[in-house]
Formats: C-alpha cells, sequence, structure tokens
C-alpha cells in the first residue's frame, strides 16, 4: 500500500538561533544535534549520485569504525541498487520512499536524496515533514513552485537543509567572492558561460531515441517503474529513460542547462548577489523534438542593478557553442568549459565548476596577484565535501551549511528561468515577486506542474 506521507504526524522541534559569517549571508534559526550524537541515516536513491553519497556520509574515526548509521536504503531498482544494498546489508531496503519513511520514521534522523528531478520535491516534502534534515542532489527541484515551498517548508519544519552543488564548499568560489568584495575586478556587468554538453552518447547522460516518445518495452525485473514516474503522467518504461537518459526530457530533467547552471553559474550568483533575471531571452536553439533537449542552445539573462551594482547580462552557451575569444583573456583557446566574469578592472575566469579560479590576462600579472591575494574573510570547509559540512551542522561540530535551501532555491530558480526560455525557445520576461512569466500567462503550468493524485505536497504552506 503507497501512502501519502503528508497525512503523517509531524515532530515539533525547538528552535535555536544559528547564524554564519559568511559575507553577508545570514542563515535560518534551526536544531542541530550534540557533537556526540550518532546520526541514523537514509538514502533515497543509492546507485548513481546516490552511492557516492552514501560513501561521503559513511564517516569513519581513526579505527575504520563508521561514525554514523545507515539504517535505511531506498531505490526503485534493485540492479542499481546492488552494489549498495549488498555493502550495507543491515540496512532495511525499500523501493517507495513513501513506505521508508511511514515504517521507519521514528528511526531516522536525517535524508539524502538522490533522484531524478521530478521527485525531489515529493521525497524532500515527505522527509521535511517528519521533521527529517535534507541533503538533496542539485538541481533541487523540477519548477519554480516547488522551489519557493522548499524554502517555506525548511523555516516551517526546523531542520538543517543543504542542496548538494559540491563547487559551494570549495575554497575556489570563496575566493571569487572574496575577490569581487575586495574591489578587484571593479564593476561586473558581463558574464560568459559555457558547457559543452549535451553530449550524445550510450556512456553519457543524454541519447536520443528513434522514436518520440520512444516505444514502450517490459518494465525489467527488480524495477518499480510506477513509482519511478512518482508525480508525472504514467507512460510506459523505456530505457530512454531510466536508467540513465531522463535529464534529455524537459518532464523528469531540466536538461543541461539544468543540470549544470548550480556549478557553473554558482560563483556569479553568489559573488554578485544576482537575484532573479528580469527576463531571458533564447538567442539560439537547434530544433528538436517537443520536449526534449536541443543540441545546441545560447541564452541571454538580464539581470537589473542590485544596490550599487550595476546590470548584468549573462551569456550561457552549451552544446559546443563558445563566447568569442578576447585578446585581453590571453588563452590560446577557451576550454570546454568555463565562465568569465568581465570587470572594469580585472577579469575572472573559472571553469565548468568554480573550484580553481583565476584572474585573466597575462601569466606575470597573475602571479604577481597570487603572491598578495585579498585577505580570507569567508570560513572555509572540507573541500568538495557538502556531505561533510551538512552532517557537522546536524551534529553540532560545524556551521550551517553554506548551500542551504535558502540559498540552493535561488540559485535553482535563476536556472530555471532560463530553462523555460530554452525549451520554447522564446523570450521570458520574469515577474519574480508574483512567480509569473508575464508576456506568457499560459506557462503558469510550467510555474507550477500538475501532479498525480496522492503526490501533492506543500499546499497548506501557502494558506
Amino acid at each position: 500500500m503507497r501512502m501519502n506521507m503528508k497525512n503523517l504526524n509531524r515532530r515539533s522541534f525547538v528552535k535555536t538561533a544559528a547564524t554564519i559569517s559568511a559575507g553577508a549571508m545570514i542563515l535560518p534559526t534551526l536544531k542541530s544535534c550534540s557533537p556526540n550524537s550518532k546520526l541514523n541515516l537514509a538514502f533515497i536513491g543509492v546507485g548513481g549520485r546516490g552511492s557516492a553519497n552514501i560513501a561521503a556520509c559513511d564517516q569513519k574515526d581513526e579505527k575504520g569504525v563508521s561514525l554514523h548509521n545507515i539504517v535505511a536504503l531506498c531505490d526503485v531498482s534493485e540492479e542499481s541498487a546492488a552494489e549498495g544494498f549488498n555493502a550495507y546489508p543491515k540496512a532495511k531496503r525499500f523501493s517507495d520512499f513513501r513506505v521508508m519513511l511511514d515504517k521507519m520514521g521514528k528511526e531516522i534522523d536525517a535524508v539524502v536524496i538522490a533522484i531524478p528531478d521530478h521527485s525531489h520535491f515529493a521525497a524532500t516534502m515527505a522527509a521535511m515533514q517528519l521533521g527529517k534534515h535534507v541533503h538533496v542532489e542539485k538541481p533541487l527541484a523540477h519548477n519554480i513552485w516547488q522551489l519557493r515551498t522548499l524554502k517555506k517548508a525548511a523555516k516551517h519544519y526546523g531542520v538543517i537543509t543543504q542542496m548538494g552543488n559540491q563547487g559551494h564548499t570549495t575554497e575556489g568560489i570563496r575566493f571569487v567572492k572574496e575577490w569581487y568584495d575586495a574591489g578587484v575586478l571593479g564593476d561586473v556587468r558581463e558574464i560568459h558561460a559555457w558547457f559543452n554538453g549535451p553530449d550524445f552518447n550510450p556512456k553519457g547522460y543524454f541519447l536520443k531515441p528513434d522514436t518520440y516518445p520512444p516505444t514502450g518495452q517490459p518494465v525489467p525485473a527488480g524495477l518499480d517503474w510506477e513509482t519511478w514516474l512518482g508525480p508525472n503522467s504514467d507512460r510506459p518504461y523505456s530505457p530512454y529513460y531510466l536508467p540513465r537518459f531522463w535529464r534529455g526530457w524537459y518532464e523528469f530533467g531540466n536538461a543541461e542547462l539544468g543540470d549544470w547552471a548550480c556549478h557553473t553559474l554558482d560563483a556569479p550568483f553568489w559573488s554578485l548577489d544576482l537575484g532573479m533575471p528580469t527576463s531571458v531571452d533564447s538567442i539560439i536553439r537547434t530544433p528538436s523534438p517537443e520536449g526534449f533537449v536541443s543540441d545546441q542552445s545560447k541564452l541571454q539573462f538580464n539581470f537589473p542593478a542590485r544596490g550599487n551594482k550595476p546590470p548584468v547580462t549573462l551569456h550561457w552557451y552549451e552544446g559546443g557553442l563558445q563566447p568569442e575569444n578576447r585578446p585581453e583573456w590571453n588563452m590560446p583557446e577557451l576550454p570546454g568549459s568555463g565562465m568569465v566574469m568581465v570587470g572594469d578592472k580585472k577579469s575572472l575566469m573559472t571553469g565548468g565548476r568554480p573550484n580553481k579560479p583565476r584572474l585573466v590576462g597575462s601569466d606575470e600579472e597573475w602571479l604577481e596577484f597570487s603572491k598578495a591575494i585579498p585577505k580570507r574573510t569567508i570560513p572555509r570547509v572540507a573541500e568538495e565535501d557538502p556531505q561533510g559540512e551538512w552532517i557537522n551542522a546536524i551534529t553540532g561540530k560545524g556551521p550551517m551549511p553554506g548551500s542551504t535551501f535558502d540559498y540552493a532555491a535561488d540559485l535553482t530558480e535563476m536556472a530555471l528561468v532560463g530553462v523555460m526560455a530554452q525549451r520554447f525557445d522564446t523570450t521570458i520576461e520574469y515577474d519574480a515577486a508574483n512567480m509569473k512569466v508575464t508576456n506568457h500567462p499560459d506557462f503558469d503550468q510550467y510555474i507550477k506542474e500538475p501532479v498525480k493524485e496522492g503526490w501533492s505536497y506543500g499546499e497548506e504552506l501557502w494558506s
């Protein structure tokens, strides 16, 4: 029997104040556990990114003893989850996260979610409604209403939250913000970001089927296809959806932009306080079947002035498209993926992730700058370990995560406005205050997507 977890009893939490000095960022009032607490962890999604999350959360002491308990593993595919299931034989196994939370809610402290985008929201809300701390893979959710609801829910239920965009834990992204705040770049009015996917091949995450929609096939043994579809409409199973290629379908994923913007655009979004664009223009989009990712795309995001910060135009390129390589960047050729913040004093470049920023220009200038970089003002955490950052916050051993839902929902929302422009090859005029696409009133159905009966969560938070 499947149950809608929103009807289960909710645990109330005593809230304690918690803030962190990370630029001007203020984090929410939340409850952490004692530093000596041993957490009971559950994982929704065991194969793929799920396996990486399990490994990162299974912290050991100096004797190799696990610091926390992995008590429950949930995956719709027995084949995909086999390695994880076998590695943790004491953990209880489930194919439906709603059943897991119903049966084990009192035994779980925190939940890690690594499933396709279209089910992030339902799984995350079901866990938070029971008072569970949550760590969710990027992008945080599949539509803008879900993102806004997750922000509300995190405060309402008093839980510690995080989106797993690893680059936000790095020293590199802190350098970007510190250098900008110190005036090294001057005013930034222009950003260029590019990614060399989607790459359509069986070893990647995108593959074109022979027909649209793909021809239905028998559901493989050990796959709970109905639960994988989750809130989305029923359809026949196809290997062009599961296990690897769902990102190419806008009903399930958010294409290449949704997948990578939370990495590539994290540094400029944070350091420049970009907020929401007032409009996004689709400049180039190669044709593709309805609902499927295009081979190439170029978008222009238009951000208004923010206080004393000037307006910003952000250009996004994918599918092999790149910005013009400017002589002053002193780059023989641009990398396959990257980001440049163009300042009126200096310009800064990262790769597809924000890990290793550098000022562009001559090698001599960079060497001189590296000898006396601006003062480090933002606390450092363990590099590339968002799971550890989150667990340390829960157990009181560290500050609140940098990519809590307060921050991560906004970063993802900015990207999803672009995804709408890309998906429909149009201009999106966006009224963020009211969550409206003012030039396409019919786009309300993409701001808040319909769901199947039994998969509705969070409506009560808007009453």
